[in-house]
C-alpha cells in the first residue's frame, strides 16, 4: 500500500516536466547553433577574442597607455566581455518564441521554457568564455593582476539580469510589432561606444556623463574594472539603479509575454 505522502503530486510532475523541457531545448539549440558548423564552440570563443585583439591593436597604435593600467588587452577585455555577455543573452531571449515556434505548438512546451533555456545556455556560455579569456590573458601577459572577484561576479550577475529583462521585454514587443526589432537594432547600434568599452566614465565631458549614466552597462563595465584595478574607485556606479532596471524590465517583459504569447506564437 502506497502512503499518500509518497505519491507524486501534479506540481512535482509539472516541475519535472519544465526542467526536462528546458534541458531538451538547450540541447536543441546547442546542436543547431554549434553542432552544424566546423569548430562548433570554438567560434563562440574566437568572436570576442577577435574583437578584443582588434581594439587592442588599433588603440595601441594611437595611445601610449589605456585609461587604466598598462595592458590594452586587459583593459578592453574588461569592458568588451560585459557587452558580449549582454548581447549573447538579450537577443536570443528576445527571439526565443520565434526560434522554438514549432515546439511551442505542443501543449507540453511552454513559452517560459523557451526563454529560460536560452537564458541558461547563453549565460553559461558567456561566463565560461569570460573566465577562459581572463585566465588566458593573465597567464600569457605579465600584467601582475590579482583579481578581486566579488565585484566582478556581481557585475556579471547583474549583466545577466539586465540582459534577461531587456530580452523578455523585447520578446513581446518584437513578437507583436516586428518593426520594433529593426528600430531596436538602430537604437542600440552605438551601444559599443556608449557602454564604456573603450574609455572610462571619468574621461568623458560632463554632458556625456549625464547621458551615459543611464546606461546600466556603463555601471557594470566600471564594476568589473573595480575588481581588476585596485586603484580605480569610481563614484558613479549605482547598483540600486542597475538592479531596479533589471527587475522592472524583467517583470514587465514576463507579464506582457504571458499575456500575449499565444498571439505572438500564432502571428503570421
Amino acid at each position: 500500500m502506497r502512503l499518500p505522502g509518497n505519491n507524486p503530486t501534479a506540481a512535482q510532475f509539472k516541475r519535472f516536466g519544465t526542467l526536462r523541457n528546458i534541458f531538451a531545448l538547450m540541447l536543441r539549440e546547442m546542436s543547431t547553433r554549434y553542432g552544424r558548423t566546423p569548430g562548433g564552440y570554438i567560434w563562440a570563443v574566437l568572436e570576442p577574442v577577435a574583437g578584443i585583439m582588434f581594439l587592442s591593436l588599433g588603440f595601441s597604435l594611437l595611445l601610449r597607455n589605456p585609461s587604466l593600467g598598462t595592458s590594452f588587452i586587459l583593459f578592453y577585455a574588461s569592458g568588451y566581455l560585459i557587452l558580449h555577455l549582454y548581447n549573447s543573452i538579450s537577443m536570443p531571449c528576445a527571439q526565443a518564441i520565434d526560434f522554438s515556434r514549432p515546439l511551442l505548438r505542443y501543449p507540453a512546451v511552454n513559452w517560459i521554457d523557451a526563454i529560460l533555456a536560452r537564458l541558461l545556455l547563453n549565460s553559461l556560455t558567456g561566463v565560461a568564455i569570460a573566465v577562459l579569456l581572463f585566465a588566458t590573458i593573465v597567464s600569457l601577459i605579465d600584467v601582475g593582476v590579482v583579481f578581486d572577484l566579488p565585484p566582478i561576479i556581481e557585475a556579471f550577475t547583474l549583466c545577466i539580469m539586465v540582459a534577461f529583462g531587456v530580452g523578455c521585454l523585447n520578446c513581446c514587443l518584437i513578437g507583436l510589432f516586428p518593426v520594433w526589432g529593426v528600430v531596436w537594432g538602430i537604437l542600440t547600434r552605438p551601444l559599443f561606444i556608449a557602454s564604456g568599452v573603450i574609455f572610462i566614465y571619468e574621461d568623458l565631458p560632463r554632458f556625456a556623463q549625464d547621458i551615459l549614466w543611464w546606461n546600466p552597462l556603463f555601471h557594470l563595465t566600471g564594476l568589473v574594472r573595480v575588481g581588476i584595478y585596485p586603484t580605480y574607485s569610481p563614484t558613479y556606479i549605482n547598483i540600486t539603479y542597475v538592479l531596479s532596471f533589471s527587475l522592472i524590465t524583467c517583470a514587465l517583459g514576463l507579464l506582457l509575454t504571458r499575456r500575449y504569447n499565444r498571439e505572438i506564437l500564432f502571428r503570421r
